[in-house]
């Protein structure tokens, strides 16, 4: 994304901001609260239109995202907290995150001939479960969880559809250190051949995982570089980290 502006109003939310992501690589954006980050990802998916700026997928100018059209991008999101659907089961979360793998149309649907594709997401739900740790809670609502597996119901809902870049919300808010163990070891897993773009406040998990992290405070873009740049670097201390994050 190049010189993105978002506008609220009177209020300006981001201002030119420009972020590239490779794949292969994890990205994290840090800054603090109100800096920006959370407008970032909703311009990314299709819930905030930017005032001003480009998107390029591939090296190719793109119109921005509208949320129905992120799978058929490679794009997907989990958001702040877990955003499951509470009334319904963990394996209807999965499923509803697989629905393109379900290639309906209006006839077909009719005729109740979408078996196959029903399979192919069904098989991709039971594997993902397993992958996850979360297949003996599948039947369970997703409202009566324990904290921990509704994030990763989340995230499994967030990956189903095989992304090309994964866009993670404070994934580690409310984790234990066990849990937190078991994010860095997913991130590090899943970026091998895919991008993650990652906005959290959990410094061990950025400076863990993340290849290169940019740092936004008050829309605007202050730093750009690699952990130790990042842990390092004057602005950076000054606007968010703090004067002990350098030793």
């Amino acid at each position: 994304m190049e010189k993105v502006t978002v506008d609220f109003g009177g209020l300006r939310a981001l201002s030119e901001v420009s972020i590239e992501i490779n794949p292969g690589e994890v990205v994290g954006i840090i800054g603090p609260n109100g800096a920006g980050k959370t407008t970032l990802f909703n311009v990314l998916t299709g819930l905030v239109t930017p005032t001003s700026g480009s998107l390029y997928i591939g090296g190719e100018l793109r119109k921005w995202p509208r949320v129905h059209e992120l799978a058929e991008m490679g794009l997907s999101r989990t958001l702040q907290g877990v955003g499951l659907f509470g009334e319904l089961s963990v394996m209807e979360n999965l499923l509803v995150g697989a629905t393109h793998l379900q290639k309906r149309n209006p006839f077909s649907a009719l005729l109740g001939l979408d078996v196959r594709s029903e399979g192919i997401a069904k098989d991709r739900v039971q594997s993902t479960m397993r992958q996850f740790g979360i297949a003996e809670f599948s039947n369970m609502r997703a409202s009566d969880l324990p904290y921990p597996i509704s994030k990763r119901v989340a995230m499994a809902r967030a990956v189903i559809s095989n992304p090309k870049i994964l866009l993670l919300d404070e994934p580690a808010g409310g984790l234990g250190a066990e849990d937190i163990s078991w994010l860095k070891d997913f991130v590090l897993r899943f970026r091998r051949d895919r991008a993650v773009l990652l906005v959290e406040h959990h410094m061990d998990v950025i400076m863990s995982v993340c290849d290169r992290i940019y740092v936004l405070d008050f829309g605007v873009l202050i730093a750009h570089g690699t952990p130790e740049e990042i842990k390092k670097n004057p602005a950076v201390i000054s606007a968010y980290l703090g004067g002990d994050a350098a030793e």
